[in-house]
């Protein structure tokens, strides 16, 4: 199936490993142009390096804070007009209501709502001008099953998620789309993170914790990252412009109920 991507520009945040990287794959195998971002210098080269060797793409890495205003206009200066922008960012740690003060808040607040938003708010114009735009934002299945100790990132996505729905109605006019993708346990560095801490806490393996986390989910385990991709790059394709603020969930049959 050709999407129709061949010679756009993609911007995906966050992209120098785990999902991130996987959207960053799956575009440049559909001709996309990528620029890629992350903090780390070296681990950005190496992605670019990779993705540049499995798809023969142009890739670009920025090196860029997305959590600053300075991050932000190094993104975008190095491509001003994105035809797609994929946002992604680390998501908080988990914990407890007690222990999260204003500026656990704050850090969760400016990684998973503002970073975005604040980057919709610079590309949109373009994009509808040009009347052809595909945004992505890669939340959590935790907007639509809240549990406790992921309040930080709830709270935060759920906003973001708020916002690109009122946004999504008015941009689509122009063939500008804003859609949600909703991960669950997939077998990237996050995954990996939360199976030390099972490790710690229960003083298990590591093969034993890798297992709790997949028998949680129906499909008994854990998702592997190109799915995820190949979701992203079926929404930014020019053949899914009538479709819209939506919330498409990625998670191995886990979310249990009817809509």
């Amino acid at each position: 199936m050709d999407l129709g991507l061949k010679g756009k520009q993609a911007i995906v945040c966050a992209s120098s490993q785990g999902l991130g990287y996987a959207c960053a794959l799956a575009l440049a195998q559909e001709g996309c142009e990528v620029f890629i971002n992350g903090r780390n210098a070296d681990k950005l080269a190496q992605a670019a390096e990779r993705l540049r060797l499995a798809t023969g793409a142009r890739i670009t890495p920025v090196q860029a804070d997305l959590n600053t205003e300075a991050g932000r206009s190094t993104l975008l200066a190095a491509c001003p007009t994105p035809d797609i922008l994929v946002n992604n960012n680390a998501g908080p740690p988990p914990g407890q209501l007690a222990d999260w003060d204003h500026a656990a808040w704050m850090g969760a607040l400016e990684s998973n709502l503002l970073s975005a938003a604040l980057l919709m708010r610079d590309v949109i114009p373009g994009m509808r001008a040009r009347r052809f735009g595909r945004i992505v934002n890669i939340t959590s299945a935790m907007v639509k099953t809240p549990h406790a100790a992921m309040g930080l990132s709830t709270a935060a996505r759920a906003g973001l998620t708020a916002l690109s729905k009122a946004l999504s109605r008015e941009a689509i006019v122009d063939n500008v789309t804003i859609n949600n993708l909703l991960p669950e346990r997939f077998d990237t560095p996050r995954q990996e993170f939360m199976a030390q801490r099972m490790m710690k806490e229960s003083g298990i393996t590591r093969d034993e914790a890798r297992a709790r986390i997949a028998a949680t989910l129906p499909a008994n385990r854990l998702g592997d990252p190109k799915e995820f991709g190949a979701a992203c790059a079926f929404l930014c394709a020019a053949t899914s412009g009538f479709m819209t603020g939506q919330n498409l969930q990625l998670d191995g049959g886990a979310y249990s109920a009817l809509i």
